[in-house]
């Protein structure tokens, strides 16, 4: 059974207890995730050492109900020491479920431990999916002592329950905790202090160098509690407590009068205070002394053992006493006595004195290599102290050149074996004071017996450097041209006694250099400078050119490099004839580098074919070596092409080959075109044309075009070849379409027809019109010049002939196909019957305003041209008021100025010999109507008036649609509109002024506007004042409670794993309800997978990146005063499959 802790008892003491307590002892692990703002909350502090106040401790466990087993491995009891690790493991079978299980684990009866994972805390799930076993794991990290408790696992599968109870014991480790008093209890850590007060959780965010403070010599509680409220501040000042709001709260829950105990006559002290070592006594007086009487330490219950003399208790007479002797950091705690059913608790601190330096550091001069002690002692065995270096921490970890040891009172500083930087001022920091000392290291004398010499030393040949150091046993390190040499197989690094030596079996150019032996732990150091020598080579083999000749393509760039070797460097030469190539040159140059020579040709030419010499020189010996290079070019361009053909799409093209081919075989050719005034040439064969002849087709009829040749060889494509000149593909139009006769008189005929339908890009010059005579093939041109026009007449004909009809469209590339009437034409005229076709607006009213233009043409048939006369009512129209004009076609009616007397119905009438047609047209002229007649008032009572009139006498040769009512203050006779559009000839005004004076106006209105004058009354009308009151409606009050409805449901839905879905819902309720989540009846809190929103009865639960063990059955339920409603919906989470 875990023992209660001390957060445990506090909560469950009376008040005035509670009021008592001068320190905050329960331990509290911060949330990870949880922000500084939410660290006071219940919900956000986790403490491990809840579990069973002593009055619970008899009362037996409940019973676990178990629904079905689900457990295959449970988490077992287990015990760790202070600031230990421990792993507890739950195993679930999953072969028979569907979906990952819900698994919760707890601390005593109700601590879910799922929101307060973080540095003290991790949980942990895994799944075998050979195995199919769910792993849970819980880890605690760094135990406190009120982690200890009861524990609790439980498994939840759809309606299976399993849960397993275990316990966690931490044992305390015995070790010096730093002493508080109330200055540093009540201090905020805005010094950034690591030694801030306990009491303010700021002091957890900063960690700064602690500051050696005094010991308090008085009782500043005490002080505080004696003195008067507005000395509070001053002494809050004088001792350095910062705090002074949680002082304040502290000192009035103290200054509380404590209510009459029935068990205690006397109660213990609030706080006890007594130094380290010291000895401290409880005592409390019975009332009834024969009650039981237990004490406790931070909730666990202290008991009496023979062989140990710690706690000692008393009794005299009613008084129980307990005496803590040689008191240390560990017993700085909670104590309470219970007597009965009652309990009073009170507060130790236990004060540790200043650690003082008792035996100071003394100064330290040695050499290199040597090992070096610092001691010094403090006053107290086992104190903390800290070992600082130029006013740096000394590390002293496991890969640390420096030790530190403790002997009782002493503390040592080892340093084995020193070294030159090691040198500085050492100093050891205790509580109560510093000492520090001074370290000098120096190096050793060094002889040196035999110096390194130079060598110079053939490529190939050994290396061996040779010295002689003294003292002997020193070693030292090998370096070349800076760089640490380090042993290998080819390098051996011997050291015997005085002799220091390099051998280098077969040396290489990356061996000479400047060798420097170092002796190690000394400034001074031996020198040799070894050169190596190699005869100059030329290594033409490792370029693979035949023959030693290198093909390049004329005007490209060409640099050819030549490994080369020798060792000083050889000079180089590069010769072309008798002719040296510097390498200053612009087109041509040479360049020497460390391993190789090249020759660059910027653009090469066909002059730069032939042989270069390479000659190398050094002290070692003399190479040379030829080169050929061959320049090979494109051919030339060919001669331009020509264009003997040319179609509507196409032509035909020709060419000569190029008068030089470039040394090579003419290939093929290329052939390009494009248009005359386009700069893009577009390539027509992407093979090459073997021939010097080609057809380009899919050309645009009419636009000029130019064509183009390239000559190809293996080097490549020639230039361009010049333009050929341009030409324009055109073709003839298609044959003219839709041939009828029009009209035939006894002399003449007449054509009509369309354009051809496909007219090309030499576009359409004209048409040509032919004829002959029925029984003859001669066709005779009837229009001696083309005719644009798609009608023509042929003249001059013999009546009665019969005659073939035929028309051609010409264009630049000739004339089209003929178009023929298939019959032959009689050349006699028809007669055709008279026939008006009135326009279908012409057929009702036609209606314009006074002033407006008539304009009006009524087309006719009839042949020959018929005779066209016009009637106004029965009588010939007047030509002054009326113009007529009539063509062949049609007769047109204008009048410039229309005015009211041009109304009327007008006859037209077209006669062809004895066939007459007959239409009418009704022209209406309309205009502005006249006033109203005879506006007067009718009659007046209260706000209202009633006016009469009589219509207009003019209408304006249109209907009246309306009228509009104007009224005016006789005061100021500003006219205001009333009513606009009125149909009736009697109105009532209403809502008028009470007190004024009007007067009235009416306007007549037809499809012309309104009158240009009004009809206004000859009376007024006043508006006299009566009595009025207003009576006030009744109301009845509304009542707007409901109970919760919900307006739209939760729907049956899908999600894919890991993209967020949400179910939404409405409500309405009032007042507004208070809503739950439920997933399988089980309700979501403090969830972080899940968010939930509600926004004007719109209820939102968000399941963030869910995975098939998020699906099942959700649930919302809103709850008020009137009653509560719940919808629910399944969801059902699918894994997208992978391809």
């Amino acid at each position: 059974m875990p023992e209660p802790t001390k957060k445990d008892e506090l909560p469950k003491a009376s008040p005035e207890e509670e009021a008592n307590s001068l320190k905050k002892l329960s331990i509290e692990l911060p949330n990870d995730n949880v922000p500084e703002s939410a660290m006071g909350r219940k919900d956000s502090v986790w403490s491990l050492g809840e579990g069973q106040p002593p009055e619970e401790l008899d009362k037996p466990p409940e019973p676990n109900t178990q629904l079905s087993t689900l457990l295959i491995e449970k988490p077992q009891s287990g015990s760790i020491t202070v600031g230990g690790d421990i792993t507890f493991v739950a195993k679930v079978e999953a072969k028979d479920l569907l979906r990952k299980p819900t698994i919760k684990w707890f601390k005593g009866k109700w601590m879910d431990l799922a929101s307060k994972t973080g540095k003290h805390l991790q949980l942990k799930e895994t799944f075998d999916r050979f195995t199919k076993v769910h792993t849970f794991e819980m880890h605690i990290m760094k135990a406190k002592e009120n982690y200890a408790g009861n524990y609790r696992c439980e498994v939840t599968y759809k309606d299976k329950f399993d849960s397993c109870s275990f316990d966690l014991e931490v044992i305390e480790v015995p070790e010096l905790a730093p002493s508080i008093d109330i200055r540093s209890a009540f201090k905020r850590s805005s010094e950034g202090q690591d030694d801030a007060g306990e009491l303010d959780f700021s002091g957890l965010l900063k960690h700064r160098e602690p500051k050696q403070e005094e010991v308090p010599e008085v009782d500043v509680w005490e002080m505080l509690r004696n003195a008067k409220p507005d000395e509070y501040e001053r002494i809050a000042f004088m001792y350095g407590i910062t705090d002074l709001r949680g002082l304040l709260r502290r000192l009035k829950r103290t200054k509380k009068e404590e209510k009459k105990s029935e068990a205690f006559a006397k109660k213990l002290e609030p706080a006890y205070q007594v130094e380290k070592g010291g000895k401290i006594r409880f005592v409390v007086d019975l009332a009834d002394p024969t009650v039981d009487l237990k004490w406790y330490k931070n909730g666990q219950e202290i008991r009496p053992t023979p062989n140990q003399r710690k706690y000692i208790f008393e009794h005299k007479g009613t008084q129980r006493i307990m005496i803590i002797n040689n008191c240390t950091l560990q017993d700085d705690a909670a104590y309470a006595v219970s007597a009965g059913d009652e309990k009073c608790t009170t507060e130790l601190f236990v004060k540790e004195l200043p650690v003082k330096i008792t035996k100071e550091l003394t100064e330290v001069k040695t050499t290199v290599n040597e090992r070096i002690e610092l001691e010094c002692e403090v006053s107290e065995e086992g104190a903390q102290v800290k070992w600082l270096k130029n006013g740096v921490e000394v590390p002293t970890g496991v890969r640390s050149r420096y030790r530190v040891k403790s002997e009782g009172t002493k503390h040592i500083l080892i340093i084995d074996d020193a070294m030159k930087e090691d040198t500085g001022t050492y100093s050891l920091m205790a509580t109560g004071g510093t000492t520090q000392a001074r370290v000098q290291i120096d190096l050793k004398p060094l002889k040196i017996l035999q110096d390194l010499n130079d060598q110079t030393i053939r490529l190939g040949q050994p290396l061996k450097l040779h010295c002689e150091i003294y003292p002997g046993n020193v070693p030292g390190r090998w370096y070349r041209n800076g760089q640490l040499i380090q042993p290998s197989e080819r390098v051996n690094i011997l050291h015997r006694a005085k002799n220091h030596r390099l051998e280098i079996e077969s040396t290489s150019i990356q061996d000479a250099g400047d060798y420097t032996f170092v002796p190690e732990g000394y400034s001074q150091s031996l020198f040799a400078r070894v050169h190596i020598i190699d005869p100059p080579k030329v290594h033409l083999d490792s370029l693979n050119f035949p023959d030693n000749t290198v093909i390049v393509v004329a005007g490209t760039k060409l640099r050819l490099e030549i490994p080369i070797s020798g060792e000083p460097a050889p000079r180089v030469v590069w010769m072309k004839g008798e002719r040296v190539i510097l390498d200053t040159g612009s087109r041509i140059r040479a360049e020497t580098f460390s391993d190789h020579t090249s020759l660059t040709i910027d653009v090469t030419e066909r002059e730069d074919t032939g042989s270069y010499k390479i000659v190398l020189q050094n002290e070692a010996g003399e190479d040379t070596a030829t080169v050929k290079v061959k320049v090979v070019d494109i051919p030339d361009a060919p001669d331009a092409p020509l264009v003997p053909e040319v179609g509507g799409d196409w032509c035909l093209m020709t060419w000569e080959p190029p008068h030089y081919d470039g040394g090579s075989p003419i290939l093929g050719y290329f052939i390009e075109r494009k248009k005359k005034q386009s700069s893009r040439w577009m390539r027509l064969n992407f093979d090459l044309c073997k021939e010097t002849s080609f057809e380009p087709k899919k050309m645009i009829e009419g636009v000029p075009y130019e064509v183009r040749v390239f000559a190809v060889n293996a080097i490549g494509s020639s230039r361009p070849s010049e333009p050929s000149r341009a030409f324009i593909p055109l073709a003839v139009t298609s044959e003219p379409t839709m041939l009828v006769v029009d009209d035939v008189t006894d002399t003449t005929v007449t054509l009509k027809w369309r354009p051809p339908d496909t007219i090309g890009a030499a576009g359409l010059d004209g048409y040509l019109v032919e004829y002959c005579f029925e029984g003859t093939d001669e066709w005779i041109a009837a229009n001696t010049e083309l005719t644009e026009k798609t009608k023509y007449t042929i003249a001059d004909l013999p009546p009665g002939a019969k005659i073939l009809v035929r028309v051609k469209a010409i264009n630049k590339a000739g004339a089209s196909a003929p178009r023929t009437l298939q019959h032959s034409i009689l050349v006699k005229e028809v007669i055709e019957h008279p026939k008006i076709r009135l326009p279908r607006h012409l057929k009702q009213t036609y209606i314009r305003k006074v002033g407006e233009v008539v304009n009006l043409v009524i087309p006719f048939l009839g042949k020959p041209r018929p005779k066209v006369s016009w009637l106004k009512e029965g009588k010939a129209v007047d030509p002054l008021q009326v113009s007529i004009r009539n063509s062949e076609s049609d007769s047109i009616i204008f009048i410039r100025k229309s005015e009211r007397k041009h109304s009327g119905k007008y006859e037209m009438s077209v006669q062809v010999e004895n066939y007459v047609d007959t239409a009418v047209l009704d022209i209406q002229i309309v205009d502005l109507p006249g006033p109203p007649q005879c506006v007067k008032i009718e009659e007046v009572w209260g706000e209202n008036v009633a006016l009469e009139w009589t219509p207009p006498k003019d209408s304006g040769n249109a209907p009246i649609t309306g009228y509009t009512i104007e009224k005016a203050d006789k005061k100021t006779m500003e006219w205001y509109t009333c009513v606009e559009h009125y149909h009736r000839t009697c109105i009532t005004l209403t809502e008028l002024v009470v007190g004024n004076e009007y007067y009235f106006r009416v306007y007549s209105e037809n499809m012309c506007g309104l009158s240009e004058s009004a009809t206004t009354t000859k009376d007024s009308a006043l508006i006299v004042k009566e009595g009025m009151f207003l009576k006030a409606p009744e109301y009845n009050e509304y009542d707007f409670t409901e109970a919760p409805r919900f307006t739209q449901p939760l729907i049956n839905t899908y999600a894919i794993a890991g993209y967020n879905a949400t179910l939404n819902c409405c409500v309405r309720a009032n007042p507004r309800p208070k809503v739950i989540w439920m997933k399988n009846k089980i309700a979501i809190i403090d969830d972080p997978r899940y968010r939930m929103f509600s926004n004007h009865g719109v209820c939102t639960l968000e399941i963030r990146k869910p995975n098939p063990y998020d699906g099942g059955t959700y649930s919302c339920k809103a709850i008020n005063d009137l009653g509560e409603a719940q919808v629910d919906c399944k969801l059902e989470v699918k894994v997208p499959q992978e391809l």
